[in-house]
């Protein structure tokens, strides 16, 4: 069995428990044992745990982040080490892209990294497809590794992780998490963030993607509260337009799309709901056209629902 060890910025926790669940099948198959620092017991030397569990490690997950980029704990200390291990074939360090951040100028920017083309996860429209994506990879690589040439042996007929036993806390189940509620308040809070998210989102992305092609334009407006309307023009010639607003009553519970420039309340493409499950809330879309069906049962986070809407109001300058 392969150990693993995540190198990651406490902000990125609830990122990294989604990840560790579906690791769950390699850890049944025994292809893996997990290890972070949240599994240091009470009384023990923190920095000793880690290190020792750094040494051992077969593969060293990075979960890159701006967190993980901005902590000097782990870029200067975990990083920098697992690099020197990896550099030396005593390990395999496999870097996964959590969130946008400037990762490919740090040292582990030339690995090959995960989900597919360094994708971060939290823009990928269903976070469960990303991680399973990382899954596939941890895997592949867990088949290529067997015996990590210039890893120190361990004593005969002894684990890493049971060489280990005057530094490593007593083995104990990650399976520690409990359901969680969310209120109606909770609810309407997220779903607020989530429109005005996806407010800066068309605005940056429209920013951006006029500065990159010459002939195209593109528009924001911000009409109040609850509404936006984006228009792209190539030669100041339409080419899309689109409305995103947020209904609260039974006709629209959510974030509608309007493939228009409209102020209509009554008509729209899509609309995205606020639900949740027992660890978090999420968007779910009503599944109105042939995609969007396809769609349907997805999780969306706010990065992934915003991704969604973009891709619907960028499609007819991408048709060839």
């Amino acid at each position: 069995m392969l150990s693993l060890f995540f190198s990651y910025s406490h902000a990125d926790e609830e990122l990294r428990d989604q990840l560790e669940q579906q690791l769950a099948i390699l850890k049944r198959q025994k292809v893996i044992s997990v290890w972070h620092d949240r599994r240091i017991l009470a009384g023990s030397e923190i920095d000793h745990s880690i290190d020792a569990q750094l040494e051992a490690a077969d593969i060293i997950l990075l979960l890159v982040s701006p967190a993980f980029l901005a902590s000097d704990y782990c870029y200067d200390r975990e990083m920098t080490r697992a690099m020197e291990r990896h550099h030396a074939g005593g390990a395999r360090v496999i870097p996964v892209i959590l969130r946008p951040c400037a990762w490919h100028d740090a040292p582990f920017g030339k690995l090959m990294a995960t989900p597919t083309d360094g994708k971060p996860v939290t823009l990928w429209p269903d976070r469960d497809q990303a991680f399973l994506e990382v899954t596939n990879a941890i895997k592949a690589a867990a088949k290529t590794l067997g015996d990590i040439p210039g890893a120190p042996p361990a004593p005969t007929g002894l684990s890493n992780h049971a060489a280990l036993d005057a530094t490593t806390p007593a083995p104990r189940s990650s399976n520690l998490r409990l359901a969680k509620t969310f209120t109606e308040r909770d609810k309407d809070a997220f779903k607020l963030e989530s429109f005005e998210y996806m407010a800066k989102f068309f605005e940056n992305s429209l920013n951006e993607l006029q500065s990159r092609n010459d002939g195209i334009e593109g528009t924001f407006r911000r009409i109040d509260a609850n509404r936006f309307s984006a228009v792209i023009y190539r030669s100041g010639k339409t080419v899309a337009r689109c409305t995103v607003f947020m209904g609260s009553h039974s006709f629209i519970d959510g974030i509608a799309y309007s493939a228009n420039d409209t102020p209509d309340s009554n008509s729209f493409n899509e609309c995205l709901s606020v639900h949740s499950d027992d660890q978090m809330l999420y968007l779910k879309g009503m599944g109105m056209g042939s995609y969007m069906r396809q769609q349907a049962d997805t999780k969306l986070s706010q990065e992934g629902a915003s991704e969604l809407y973009w891709g619907m109001f960028i499609e007819p300058l991408q048709r060839r």
